[in-house]
């Protein structure tokens, strides 16, 4: 509830200084207005307790203080937090803009790509329209020309048709969508490789840009833009410097230069030359990238027309990857332009919030307040401590880093955007440090100097100078952004990372992911092989151990056990045994066979039998 309450409160808030601003002539945004609040809020000079609740007194206050600022349209601070607010809403790195892009395009493709896949023609004209649709899917992908022109369509369609003829639409149509996809990406790389191909013989292709020519006069010239406005913007710098240390050495000087703010011109320059650097890091890396594509780029067309020559058939094996090779080195090419505009608008539009600076201070009137003062470069600056280092035996409890005590010494982070950790809040100053003095590593952190003296310093009490310069950048808050110190003010995000204004002013909870982890297996593991999780297999298992028909069942009855329970006692039945202690023998004889004849008498009154003995002898059978 507290925290709605909060929120609808710093809600109001901002709304009305943006209509007041409004009213004023002013149109400001939702995260700048939020920001101002939050620097006017921090800025020790207005008195505020970020802690307590605000009076209606105090809002009223705090608005008007914000409106002020806001409107104060000659103040460098105010040009410098309009500069890092339009930096970090509009600045993205190679790879986040590349991505974006890929993103539109894909967005871009995404109707006609579904047009295609989705389609299942069945007649002629049918096949004739998807064809078409894969002809202005190739000629959008490739980007080659303008899709109006009818010269650019038959370059495309007889370039498609030499890889692509209308016959194979059957066999497109049988593929699943994600293989359709698929070949469509192969095709559209296909005939743009062709196309810069035909390009390159003559044949074709008057409507594709030179886009390596094209980028190797933009490069050079954006570079030279650059250098320009980082050499006007650093002799800002130093002339800003040398006019402050000045008023610091001379009260009189400081008495004459106090109503200019110097330091919100110095703040001012040093920004604009950090973005800057950063828009020219850019670049640099974009000439490699062209130089390196440039080299590929030549070698593969000249490899390719090798291969082809003038041969009336060539294997596709051969050429297919070459074209391939040249379409995604193009679309190398494409993205260094778009990256290149990306750029030159970056550097175009960051030039009108320095020329506040340049306004309030002319170039006859700097020449005038410089008049018997020695300028010192950043350079010069650092030559001048040139073989100069603290000695180490000085600090018990300090470490320090050298070049040759640790690896990577040109590329430790250092805090404060690299300028002299004392001088900020001692001094209010953007001094260079020089890390050949020494890098003092103090709570994981690493702070250069301009001076061995303000090492020593700086040494001797670390958390008091750096308390100094988290209050002057509650003085100045463009100071927060310039010397990197968000992580002094966590509840400040980023400007690109609040999506809500309210954000900005909302005191951020403290909240932390713990998480313990312990062993899975903190005894050796031990696996049992004869394990079985099925019931059957354990009873099949335990009916093997018992094996009941060589076993006995015992039980035993004692006094006192057997008036409490049944008791029983099996034994097996006893088998039927026998034995045998006689043989039995016997013996045969001949059965006797004995025949009569002539028992039932004849024709002769007198009988007469015969009788026949058939018995065969004992020693036959």
């Amino acid at each position: 509830m507290a925290c709605n309450q909060a929120e609808n409160v710093i809600k109001k808030i901002v709304r009305e200084i943006g209509q007041e601003c409004a009213a004023q002539g002013q149109t400001v945004s939702e995260t700048l207005v939020a920001f101002m609040v939050k620097a006017v809020v921090l800025d020790p000079r207005n008195d505020f307790n970020v802690d307590q609740i605000l009076m209606e007194k105090d809002v009223q206050n705090l608005i008007q203080l914000c409106v002020t600022r806001l409107l104060d349209t000659t103040n460098p601070s105010l040009s410098t937090i309009k500069m890092q607010v339009y930096f970090d809403m509009n600045y993205a790195n190679r790879a986040e803009l590349l991505r974006e892009q890929h993103h539109v395009l894909e967005g871009r493709l995404a109707h006609v790509l579904r047009e295609i896949t989705d389609s299942r023609p069945r007649v002629q004209e049918e096949m004739e329209n998807v064809y078409r649709k894969i002809v202005s899917y190739v000629l959008l992908s490739s980007g080659l020309g303008p899709p109006t022109d009818i010269q650019v369509v038959r370059e495309v369609t007889a370039a498609l048709q030499s890889v692509f003829p209308q016959t194979e639409m059957n066999t497109f149509i049988s593929l699943s969508k994600k293989n359709k996809e698929q070949q469509l990406k192969n095709l559209a790389m296909l005939v743009t490789g062709i196309r810069l191909y035909n390009k390159e013989c003559g044949k074709g292709g008057s409507s594709i840009d030179d886009l390596p020519a094209v980028l190797n006069e933009a490069i050079p010239s954006a570079t030279q833009t650059l250098d320009e406005g980082l050499n006007t913007c650093q002799a800002r710098a130093h002339q800003y410097t040398a006019l402050l240390e000045s008023m610091q050495e001379d009260q009189d000087r400081c008495t004459q230069l106090s109503s200019f703010k110097l330091k919100e011109a110095l703040f001012n320059v040093r920004q604009y030359e950090a973005f800057l650097c950063i828009l020219l890091s850019d670049v640099i890396t974009s000439a490699q990238e062209v130089e390196k594509m440039n080299v590929q780029f030549t070698a593969t067309m000249e490899q390719l027309k090798n291969t082809v020559q003038n041969k009336i058939s060539v294997n596709t094996n051969e050429v297919f990857p070459l074209f391939i090779a040249l379409s995604n080195l193009w679309t190398g090419f494409q993205e260094e332009m778009l990256l290149l505009h990306f750029l030159t608008n970056m550097t175009n539009n960051l030039q009108q919030f320095s020329e506040i600076q340049s306004q309030l201070f002319p170039e006859d009137m700097l020449s005038s307040l410089l008049e018997g003062m020695t300028v010192k470069s950043d350079e010069e600056r650092i030559r001048e401590t040139k073989g100069i280092r603290v000695n180490v035996s000085d600090f018990k409890n300090q470490e320090w880093l050298f070049p040759e005590t640790i690896d990577n010494f040109d590329q430790l982070p250092i805090q404060y955007h690299s300028f002299c950790a004392h001088s900020i809040g001692v001094k209010g100053l953007t001094l260079p440090g020089n890390p050949a003095i020494g890098i003092l590593k103090h709570r994981e952190r690493c702070y250069v100097f301009s001076s061995k003296e303000a090492a020593y310093l700086f040494a001797q009490d670390p958390d008091k100078f750096i308390q100094l310069n988290v209050e002057k950048a509650k003085e100045y808050a463009e100071l927060i952004q310039l010397l990197e110190l968000r992580h002094q003010f966590e509840d400040l995000v980023s400007y690109a990372q609040a999506g809500n204004a309210v954000r900005f002013l909302i005191k951020t909870t403290i909240k932390c992911d713990s998480s313990t982890q312990t062993d899975t297996h903190i005894l050796p593991p031990t696996i049992v092989t004869s394990y079985e999780w099925n019931e059957w297999e354990l009873r099949r298992k335990a009916i093997k151990l018992a094996n009941l028909r060589r076993r006995l069942t015992h039980a035993m009855q004692t006094e006192l056990s057997h008036m409490r329970r049944e008791n029983s006692t099996q034994v097996y039945l006893p088998k039927d045994v026998g034995t045998q202690t006689k043989r039995d023998s016997s013996s045969n004889v001949p059965r006797p066979q004995i025949f009569l004849e002539g028992l039932r008498g004849g024709s002769s009154p007198t009988t007469h039998m015969v009788k026949v003995d058939l018995t065969r002898a004992v020693d036959e059978t």
